[in-house]
């Protein structure tokens, strides 16, 4: 139990620094910005922001294209939390820096989560820049952030996963990247540890598993914030096709620059959507 009562402390400590420099948070959803995703938070209207080095519990990022910054700001009726960047397992620190900001936002009183990422098309269909709102996952990092003494005493101890991601949040999700003329789908994305990219072989194997999208991360953090009642949607865009269904070698520089071209479609479609949350 030392290690969750270091974490309530730390979550007690982040709140409490928060509302110093804030004021009252109360935010209705959090966003966690994937690699090309973190332009997202410099868009939100009347934001406030902090590193993540000088709030408890957070550490900094170690990944380019991920800032470290905590914004918080409010969109139509609402207000929201965005982590501008995230924390990996490959990193080598472990589940606590990954589940530190859905706790976080818990603990704030969030009831919707976000989740961004660059993802390598599986799908044939896939093209370099599209959208895919995930439906469902496949856990392949070797590990679950459930693992260990429950996060919160509201949590049960084995979480049904039969829909982790909120049908009516996907909906909405669509919905907002059709509006403005996004190539968005919806599909199953399979997360491995990393840090290196797949083989063909295993691009080939997770394809006749069924997934659509491969990618380093999302998936702890969807687990952990459906056990913790959160409404949870998650959005990739699609920064290259996966190894053997490219023609090119993958490199993580690549990833940035695809989803760079994409940003406008992405930022447009994630604000038309926590508008539509805040109204």
């Amino acid at each position: 139990m030392q290690e969750l009562s270091q974490t309530d402390q730390s979550l007690e400590e982040a709140s409490a620094y928060l509302r110093d420099n804030w004021g009252e948070v109360i935010p209705d959803t959090c966003m966690i910005c994937g690699s090309g995703w973190g332009p997202l938070a410099d868009d939100l209207p009347d934001s406030q922001s902090l590193p993540y080095d000088q709030i408890p519990g957070l550490s900094a990022t170690t990944i380019a294209g991920h800032n470290g910054q905590l914004h918080f700001g409010k969109i139509g009726n609402g207000h929201t939390l965005i982590f501008q960047g995230r924390r990996h397992l490959y990193e080598g620190d472990g589940w606590g820096p990954i589940r530190f900001p859905i706790l976080l936002a818990h603990k704030l009183g969030v009831k919707n989560l976000l989740l961004t990422n660059a993802a390598g098309g599986i799908r044939s269909s896939f093209e370099v820049g599209d959208m895919m709102v995930l439906s469902d996952h496949l856990n392949f990092m070797g590990g679950n952030p459930l693992v260990g003494p429950l996060s919160n005493e509201d949590m049960p101890r084995f979480p049904d996963q039969t829909e982790v991601y909120d049908y009516g949040l996907r909906s909405q999700l669509l919905q907002a990247g059709k509006e403005n003329d996004a190539r968005i789908h919806e599909g199953i994305y399979v997360a491995l540890s990393g840090p290196a990219f797949e083989t063909p072989a295993e691009i080939r194997a997770f394809g006749i598993l069924g997934a659509d999208a491969v990618g380093m991360s999302t998936v702890p953090e969807a687990t952990l914030g459906h056990a913790l009642g959160l409404r949870v949607c998650a959005l990739s865009c699609i920064s290259n096709k996966a190894a053997g269904i490219s023609t090119e070698k993958l490199k993580h520089e690549d990833v940035e620059q695809a989803a760079g071209i994409a940003l406008p479609k992405m930022k447009a479609t994630v604000l038309s959507f926590l508008n539509r949350l805040a109204h």
